[in-house]
């Protein structure tokens, strides 16, 4: 069988499974000269550097969605008939 690269691209999307080590997880994860999107330290595409501070924004609002949407299920209830109306 071939020997084949444990790191690369695929159609322009990284790749990357060796082992992770400590190091390698904080150093993907928090690069402060990067972008808000940065490759993965294991697995296929890319991940949030958590040194952007966008990187926090998109945090923040997912954390509210999934507040409101939790918190939505309990005040609606689902058993109530609809009455749908066609001209």
């Amino acid at each position: 069988m071939a020997d084949r690269s444990q790191t690369g691209e695929i159609f322009g999307v990284p790749y990357n499974f060796e082992r992770p080590s400590v190091g390698r997880m904080f150093s993907s994860y928090w690069q402060p000269d990067d972008g808000m999107l940065v490759e993965k330290p294991f697995g296929i595409g890319y991940t949030l550097n958590l040194a952007n501070w966008r990187s926090w924004v998109v945090l923040a609002v997912a954390g509210v969605l999934l507040y409101t949407e939790r918190r939505g299920d309990d005040e609606m209830p689902e058993d109530d008939p609809v009455e749908v109306i066609v001209d």
